[in-house]
């Protein structure tokens, strides 16, 4: 609702007044699980993107409107002729139902609470391409769900998206942080991989996973992209859109993809 308050931890200048292990925890989380992997471990994957702290704030701008700078709904769509005729960046957030998609678009523009993201309580909720514009800088799109009460022209509509859609950047494929890679996700990675789209992997709900289950299926879905992948990235994102952990990396990856963070200089 207009009006609501950003929540703690919204801002990175919240996160900054934390503890240095709780900090780093909530903006790297994969580096937090990284000191729990056996010695000799190859932890290059952990570490692709690990922007300093001036991209991540520059990142947070674009993710806080202003009277200038405005973030929001532009509109749905059930197929492509439907969706709106945008020039700008785009980028895509597509997992099954009840992944947590519009759980996190809302974390991402917490600090803009007037944007108003649904988010249901009943899987399957999404059920249109909802497309979001962040000012002048990039399209974000929320797609249906797949697998559980995914709507019927579900293939129909990803699949025109996913192949005509010029100006998308990168998919985000949203996998549950809990119970790993599912049948559904092995088939949305082969139809990225058929069409050749870029796509990153983000594992969602950390919060709720157990450190040794969470730490067993980052593993698990990294030896899966060293082997299987061609186009996925190959650092993982964790996030958790209850207590913002990786929220604010993520902001600062849809700002490097889209062209609006050109030099990401390390931490």
């Amino acid at each position: 609702p207009a009006g609501r308050s950003p929540l703690p931890l919204a801002s990175l200048s919240q996160v900054l007044r934390l503890e240095r292990s709780r900090r780093i925890g909530i903006v790297f989380p994969l580096q937090k699980l990284e000191r729990y992997l056996l010695p000799g471990a190859d932890t290059a994957p952990f570490r692709l993107f690990q922007p300093g702290l001036a991209a991540l704030q520059r990142a947070e701008t674009l993710f806080r409107s202003s009277r200038d700078h405005v973030i929001d709904y532009v509109s749905s769509a059930v197929r492509m002729d439907h969706a709106p005729a945008l020039t700008l960046p785009e980028v895509c957030f597509i997992g099954r139902s009840n992944v947590g998609k519009s759980s996190l678009i809302r974390a991402l523009f917490s600090l803009s609470p007037e944007v108003e993201v649904r988010v249901s309580k009943t899987p399957g909720h999404t059920k249109k391409m909802n497309f979001f514009k962040v000012g002048k800088y990039f399209t974000l799109v929320d797609m249906p769900g797949y697998g559980y009460r995914a709507p019927q022209d579900f293939v129909e509509m990803v699949e025109a998206y996913l192949q005509e859609r010029r100006n998308l950047k990168r998919t985000f494929l949203l996998v549950d942080g809990v119970v790993g890679l599912q049948k559904t996700d092995h088939i949305a990675v082969e139809m990225l991989e058929e069409f050749g789209i870029p796509y990153v992997m983000v594992l969602t709900k950390i919060d709720r996973a157990p450190r040794g289950l969470l730490l067993k299926n980052v593993l698990g879905i990294q030896d899966f992209v060293k082997e299987k992948a061609q186009g996925c990235f190959p650092q993982l994102f964790l996030v958790s859109s209850l207590e913002f952990s990786g929220v604010h990396l993520l902001r600062c990856f849809l700002a490097h993809v889209t062209g609006n963070l050109p030099t990401v200089e390390a931490s």
